[in-house]
């Protein structure tokens, strides 16, 4: 099973980025986590502040799944959801925080009616419960 993790912006600052709402963990180390428990998962990463690389790591990826957390262009990006759309390998959407929880302008998501499915508010534990479902229910 091949599946990736694409991250868009202000990601890269996971670990040091207001630790209240994003928690103290990297992104390496939860790359690491994931892979340790799941050896037999080919786990590749993307990330990138621009929307336009992110639609492109979209549309070029050829696996199993994509477990997609686009940040703040959540909720401003009509084309990462058309990207979304356009392709045909399931994205998962994931978001650290719970984003019903937090500011009025981050509780739309324009991604949630495209993605097989949508997890937010579970902390960095979110992308393993994203792994899971491509490895138990897709």
């Amino acid at each position: 099973m091949k599946i990736q993790i694409i991250n868009g912006p202000n990601l890269n600052l996971l670990g040091t980025r207001e630790s209240s709402v994003y928690g103290t963990e990297s992104m390496e180390e939860i790359l690491t986590q994931l892979r340790l428990a799941n050896p037999t998962v080919e786990l590749t990463y993307f990330q990138s502040n621009s929307e336009g690389d992110l639609i492109d790591a979209l549309q070029q990826f050829s696996g199993n799944g994509i477990i997609f957390n686009a940040g703040g262009y959540t909720h401003t990006s009509v084309a990462l959801r058309d990207a979304v759309a356009a392709i045909s390998i399931p994205v998962v959407e994931v978001h650290i925080s719970n984003i019903a929880g937090r500011e009025s302008f981050r509780h739309d998501s324009l991604l949630s009616p495209v993605c097989a499915g949508c997890i937010f508010g579970f902390g960095t534990k979110g992308y393993a419960i994203a792994l899971n479902y491509f490895l138990n229910f897709s």
